[in-house]
């Protein structure tokens, strides 16, 4: 296993082209492996950011014609790929589809999928309106998956704001936890570093939080700012303005070091 390499959060700025988006996702993932990154995270919604009712067009099964274009990608270069998340068809439901993240290993295998469980579902005046309910179903299940890089804890965006599903990760096992997302400007110009620094620091984890950019074609302006931190909270990379793979480096020997020096997850009453 290795015990310190690279790894990156891809920044992009989807918008309602799923063949244009894949390409430009796919472009930066080969720049990311270029650089030596050995996991890469894509951003939620990295396929698809289209207006509301648009869902069920562009969902797919899993696996299916996407994510077998993923697997091939994951196995060309030899990384271990977090595919941010898609549209996943749900069989029994017409309206809604699944928020889904998918992992594959350095063969290609569909490793793990995780259904997004917190949906979106806010109304702040002035600055922004969603009902993910109204379009996507939610997932009822934490998911972690054991890698040769580490085990890796799921979670896509709003996810970010309920501690007690990382705690639940990191019980399973998790040491690098994956936070893909579309998170939009006016929460995440507050709340986005602060909450994913606390993330990392009550769990003693890595994060890698890839964002979306810009403003899709929901009319949404998502804030950017991807970012990947260690288990002391500080972050080791941060994109800039812009569509990039932002590179930072994970030491599991450094990880192991902090769990032992500051050993709260043992000191835990609660569970």
């Amino acid at each position: 296993m290795s015990r310190r390499f690279p790894a990156a959060a891809i920044q992009l700025a989807a918008g309602a082209d799923p063949a244009a988006n894949l390409e430009a996702a796919a472009a930066l993932v080969r720049v990311a492996a270029a650089r030596g990154a050995e996991l890469i995270v894509l951003p939620e919604l990295f396929l698809w950011r289209g207006a509301p009712g648009g869902e069920r067009a562009v969902a797919e099964p899993i696996p299916g014609p996407t994510t077998e274009r993923l697997a091939a990608l994951a196995r060309a270069l030899g990384v271990v790929l977090v595919a941010g998340s898609l549209l996943e068809r749900a069989a029994d439901d017409d309206a809604r589809a699944y928020n889904t993240c998918t992992v594959y290993g350095r063969d290609g295998a569909l490793l793990a999928c995780y259904r997004k469980m917190h949906l979106f579902d806010v109304d702040i005046p002035g600055h922004v309106t969603l009902r993910e309910s109204d379009t996507r179903r939610a997932g009822g299940e934490p998911v972690t998956v054991a890698t040769d890089l580490g085990v890796l804890g799921l979670s896509v965006c709003y996810d970010l704001r309920f501690p007690e599903l990382y705690r639940r990760l990191i019980a399973a096992g998790a040491e690098i936890l994956c936070v893909p997302s579309a998170f939009t400007f006016p929460t995440g110009a507050q709340h986005w570093e602060v909450l994913l620094r606390a993330r990392a620091i009550e769990n003693l984890a890595y994060v890698v939080a890839p964002n979306q950019i810009g403003r899709g074609a929901s009319g949404v302006q998502d804030y950017g700012h991807s970012l990947i931190i260690d288990p002391w909270g500080t972050p080791v990379a941060r994109a800039s303005n812009q569509p990039m793979a932002a590179l930072g480096e994970i030491d599991r020997d450094y990880q192991a070091r902090v769990r032992r020096e500051l050993p709260c997850l043992t000191h835990r009453r609660l569970v």
